[in-house]
């Protein structure tokens, strides 16, 4: 397993971390994702372990919060060898304040996710998405004075605005708290609207990019093809409505092109597309998902090797689209190719 800094901290992650909203496996969305228990969750803790994949990430969220219990349960004993990121900002329950970011919130929240996991501390820290009803000062003193009592090591966002992060990192900055290292994204060879401002950003102010659902939710695994339908079993038939939206065409040639490079390489289609975002300027951990063992197992395929350069160009040439219409002022940058390389893409 190769590792790397998250963003501009000093903590080290390993290249691929695994994600833990198949466990528990409650209500429409969950249970569609997986529905991996205890044992099945100890089991998948044990190979990750066992390849050197020791960043486990989750949500309060993820099932009402038993994907956090379950993932409490399975590194039991062993806290000292894993990395916890788990993410809270999302609507759990009915009542005015159980979501948001507001330091009622934050800090009852960061308690009930200490108490399913089975730990004193949480290492990375993520808000699920933006608050705006909640002011940002509030929101970063209250992590900072989680940090200062121990309950977290590092915070970052997910699902963010350019915009929404600088604003924090600047109001962090100007008051001495600690700032944003990670940003959570969904990212993939036919979703690559991260590049167009969040990339830029993360090089500029250091944040180390965690990446969410790598296969496009499930579109790049190989079984989704053109002219066929869906196999049985899919996930898609009853989660596609939750997840990033898809040109079906640019689906199906990316594909193709997939499938000329794991003939090349001896690799799967999903391991060239998790490869081609380890290669991915920020990228600091790809975050997997898996239902089963042998897919754990075989998404771990994607390190130790890496794409050649024409296969590397291949990939880009296919999945590369224009910001959508209206596109400013993205095509007025790509203008002065001198102020704004195109070093992305």
């Amino acid at each position: 397993m190769e590792y790397r800094q998250l963003g501009r901290s000093g903590l080290r992650v390993p290249a691929l971390s695994l994600g833990a909203g198949t466990f528990g496996g409650t209500g429409p969305l969950f249970s569609n994702w997986g529905t991996v228990d205890s044992k099945g969750a100890t089991r998948m803790i044990d190979i990750s372990l066992e390849h050197g994949m020791n960043l486990f990430d989750s949500a309060d969220v993820y099932s009402d919060g038993a994907s956090e219990t379950v993932l409490g349960a399975a590194i039991k004993g062993r806290r000292d060898k894993v990395l916890i990121s788990t993410k809270l900002g999302l609507p759990m329950g009915d009542g005015p304040n159980d979501y948001g970011t507001s330091r009622d919130r934050l800090i009852k929240a960061t308690d009930a996710a200490l108490m399913r996991l089975g730990t004193d501390h949480i290492d990375i820290l993520q808000l699920h998405a933006f608050d705006a009803t909640t002011p940002i000062e509030e929101v970063m003193a209250t992590l900072d004075d989680l940090i200062r009592v121990g309950k977290l090591r590092y915070v970052g966002a997910s699902n963010f605005a350019g915009w929404q992060i600088m604003k924090s990192l600047s109001i962090a900055e100007r008051h001495g708290y600690p700032r944003y290292v990670a940003h959570q994204v969904y990212y993939s060879l036919v979703g690559r609207d991260y590049e167009w401002d969040l990339m830029p950003l993360a090089e500029d102010q250091g944040l180390g990019a965690l990446v969410w659902s790598p296969l496009g939710w499930g579109r790049l695994t190989g079984k989704v093809r053109r002219n066929t339908p869906l196999p049985s079993g899919s996930r898609l038939k009853e989660t596609a409505q939750f997840g990033p939206p898809v040109d079906d065409e640019m689906l199906y040639d990316i594909v193709d092109v997939l499938d000329d490079i794991a003939g090349e390489t001896g690799k799967t289609v999903p391991q060239v597309a998790i490869n081609w975002l380890l290669q991915r300027p920020t990228v600091s951990s790809v975050i997997l998902g898996a239902r089963t063992e042998d897919q754990l197992i075989a998404n771990l395929g994607a390190v130790g090797w890496s794409l050649n350069d024409d296969q590397t160009a291949r990939l880009d040439k296919v999945s590369k689209r224009t910001p959508p219409y209206p596109h400013y002022p993205y095509y007025i940058q790509e203008g002065f190719a001198r102020l704004n390389p195109p070093r992305f893409s």
